[in-house]
């Protein structure tokens, strides 16, 4: 069974080339443009994976994976943002809520390889 991965990001153009990438990949995608629409869909049908902008016009994307997380703890969470952390933040804030952190100006290689390190291969 292909494993179902959670894009979820305010910015259509984003979603779309998570969801290209990742399908091209053989991973079942999934994409929400806002906080209720994603909480639905991992109601209807949980991810194996969620990656998730930080900064979103209707929620911050920690809320929304820490919501998630309470009925899903275990499942991973990549968070992608524009916004530049200090390492110490990353260490001593982020990596308790999320699997990682990845700066949007990445190579989309950056975030294949976080995803097969998280969930492994399709």
């Amino acid at each position: 069974m292909q494993k179902h991965i959670l894009c979820i990001d305010d910015e259509a153009e984003v979603r779309d080339l998570l969801a290209a990438v990742l399908s091209s990949k053989r991973y079942r995608v999934t994409v929400a443009g806002t906080g209720a629409e994603a909480l639905r869909l991992v109601k209807a049908d949980a991810p194996d994976l969620i990656i998730s902008d930080l900064q979103m016009e209707d929620v911050d994307g920690l809320e929304l994976i820490a919501e998630i997380k309470e009925s899903l703890p275990a499942i991973p969470a990549i968070l992608l943002t524009g916004v530049l952390f200090d390492p110490d933040v990353v260490r001593d804030n982020l990596s308790k809520k999320v699997s990682c952190y990845i700066e949007k100006t990445a190579p989309l290689t950056r975030i294949l390889q976080e995803v097969q390190r998280l969930i492994g291969p399709p």
